[in-house]
């Protein structure tokens, strides 16, 4: 199954982050996909325990996560899977 992988604009400039295609069924698994390729990104989405980092937001369809611990939410074929930068401030 199809999904697509995209990153934020603002990430791109700072590190090399191309779209792609994988075929997975749950947001872990795409990732894990994504990374073997792309083995840079992985550190500005995930720390050191395989969680998402807090400055991080993952999207799927436009829907928030649920899942930030285990990676756990399920995708289909046709999904987006959007990463970018979590903004905070006041």
């Amino acid at each position: 199954m199809s999904i697509v992988l995209r990153f934020t604009p603002n990430l791109a400039r700072h590190l090399d982050c191309p779209d792609a295609r994988v075929a997975a069924e749950t947001l872990h698994d795409a990732l894990d996909q994504y990374f073997r390729q792309n083995p840079s990104v992985r550190g500005y989405v995930l720390d050191d325990q395989g969680m998402v980092r807090k400055h991080v937001a993952i999207f799927i369809n436009q829907a928030l996560i649920s899942d930030r611990i285990g990676l756990t939410d399920k995708i289909d074929a046709g999904d987006e899977i959007f990463v970018m930068q979590a903004l905070s401030g006041g």
